[in-house]
């Protein structure tokens, strides 16, 4: 092969795609989609400490979106499946790369955070699939399907409380939020590292804001079954 033939082969997508620094930039671009999602859904979940209203017509607005919201769902779908691809194919490469683990763990430059990735990110997956069956799809909990409030709305309201009574339900949810933190307060500077900022200053900034990302959208998350377990936030009337 020529070395015109070999550049020309080195720069195609595929080729792109095979390599770490390839598969890490897909992994930078999609984790960020999930990243601006999470703070999104947050918004969108905690109106349910404003009123039943309030976040049964920010149900009703996301349906009334129609296809654009199935398209939506179907980009971060996609996104969701090459951020996992990526994630398994660069954790099985660099295990493949190091197949005798060091006698000592660098513990100084690898935090909790970053070497449990990979068991935050399967349990999150994991998590995922459960909760879209659960308040999504509503297949594992069909009740929920005749839930409606007074102006004839899916009652979102009294399905969340409903499904948050459940101890069980709420502490799994927690577990999951917890690695939702771990995942996010690593990933903020990995992504930003990956696309070049990987100064001294600001790799010092960027681990700090996603500590301080990953613990916000902990507590905001957790804060929803806490309130309902607690009886704080209830039933339509003061119901249980």
């Amino acid at each position: 092969m020529s070395g015109t033939q070999t550049i020309a082969a080195s720069i195609r997508p595929r080729g792109v795609v095979a390599t770490s620094l390839g598969m890490k930039l897909l992994m930078a671009v999609t984790g960020l989609a999930f990243v601006g999602y999470a703070i999104g859904h947050l918004i969108g979940n905690l109106q349910i400490f404003i009123s039943q209203d309030a976040i049964n017509s920010y149900a009703v607005f996301l349906h009334s979106l129609g296809p654009l919201l199935w398209i939506v769902r179907a980009l971060l779908l996609g996104f969701f499946l090459i951020h996992v691809w990526m994630g398994l194919k660069l954790y099985f490469q660099n295990s493949a790369a190091r197949p005798v683990s060091y006698a000592k763990q660098d513990t100084v430059q690898a935090s909790v955070s970053s070497r449990t990735m990979i068991f935050s990110g399967l349990g999150l997956l994991l998590y995922i699939v459960y909760h879209v069956m659960h308040f999504t799809l509503i297949l594992t909990n069909p009740e929920y399907e005749g839930l409606r409030d007074s102006h004839g709305h899916m009652d979102v309201y009294s399905m969340v409380i409903l499904g948050f009574q459940n101890y069980t339900i709420s502490a799994v949810y927690i577990v999951a939020m917890v690695a939702l933190a771990f995942h996010i307060s690593h990933a903020v500077p990995s992504v930003f590292q990956t696309l070049g900022l990987n100064s001294e200053a600001w790799t010092r900034r960027l681990q700090m804001a996603g500590t301080i990302l990953a613990i916000g959208l902990f507590i905001g998350y957790a804060s929803i079954p806490v309130a309902i377990l607690s009886g704080c936030v209830t039933l339509p009337g003061g119901g249980h």
